[in-house]
């Protein structure tokens, strides 16, 4: 039961915040702000500040800068009480309220608006700071208030854009199936490119010990030398081959002590009885 109490109570809220209006928040506020009667513009000129004998203000306040929702009000309420005094309306695709004197950074002019009798009706005022950083900040809150509306007003575009456009499905249904159809050559051998074509994703290695050599061009034999000519030259055919067959025959079998020594010649060994006989003498005489 507890459970089906809180239910509706829970939907009630839900809806109580949607329909809820926006919240207003203070930008800039400034306890002493000075308001200045400034006679009309005659000419395009720019308003400026020594025109207005700043020393002698009309009214004197508190200027706040708040936001509520899109709207931008620039109010002026009195200190004691808190009366509003002029109020001016900053909107998107409107003219800006504020415009800066040329001969000060801390005075203004502010275009107020006044509904009376409904009819809406403007007047144009001159306001004053007592510091340069007030006047700063108070520029600044505004500045960042035209750069909300103007994000805010991209996005609603961008969403209405998004919502216009059909959105197609491209995803493949149940059963679907995608077929590739990849060309071939005419020999049904399949496609390559140019860079396998190529072979620029070999590596060395494999570039110089594949099958496929690098083309390249055979060079002619050089021609051959011219001999020098001279007087007389002996043919090679008149070189002792045969000494040097018989030279390498010596070196390469060997012999036998009694195989080298030569055989006794007659004539050695007349002299050797030449000699025995001499010794022989020599020892009869003995």
């Amino acid at each position: 039961m507890e459970n089906e109490e809180n239910e509706p109570h829970i939907q009630k809220s839900g809806g109580e915040s949607e329909d809820a209006e926006p919240i207003e928040l203070v930008l800039f506020q400034v306890p002493e702000c000075y308001v200045y009667i400034i006679p009309p513009r005659m000419t395009a000129a720019s308003y400026r500040a020594d025109e207005w004998d700043v020393n002698k203000w009309a009214w004197e306040g508190i200027l706040k800068v708040t936001s509520k929702g899109e709207e931008c009000i620039i109010k002026l309420e009195d200190k004691s009480t808190g009366e509003l005094y002029a109020r001016a309306f900053l909107r998107n695709g409107e003219p800006h309220p504020v415009e800066p004197v040329i001969d000060s950074s801390r005075y203004f002019v502010l275009r107020i608006e006044e509904n009376i009798g409904g009819r809406l009706r403007h007047a144009f005022i001159g306001i004053g700071f007592r510091e340069r950083t007030e006047a700063y900040d108070f520029q600044a809150a505004l500045h960042d208030h035209m750069k909300y509306l103007n994000k805010k007003k991209t996005a609603e575009e961008m969403e209405q854009h998004y919502q216009q456009t059909s959105s197609v499905d491209y995803s493949l249904k149940e059963g679907e199936t995608l077929v590739l159809q990849i060309k071939t050559n005419k020999s049904g051998s399949s496609v390559k490119s140019k860079f396998f074509e190529l072979g620029l994703n070999k590596s060395p290695e494999e570039k110089n010990g594949g099958k496929e050599s690098i083309p390249s061009i055979k060079l002619s034999p050089p021609p051959a030398p011219l001999s020098p000519v001279f007087g007389t030259q002996k043919s090679p055919t008149n070189s002792p081959t045969n000494l040097s067959l018989e030279k390498t025959n010596i070196v390469e079998t060997p012999k036998t002590v009694k195989d080298t020594e030569p055989e006794d010649s007659p004539e050695k060994q007349s002299t050797e009885d030449v000699l025995d006989d001499d010794f022989g003498d020599f020892q009869a005489a003995g």
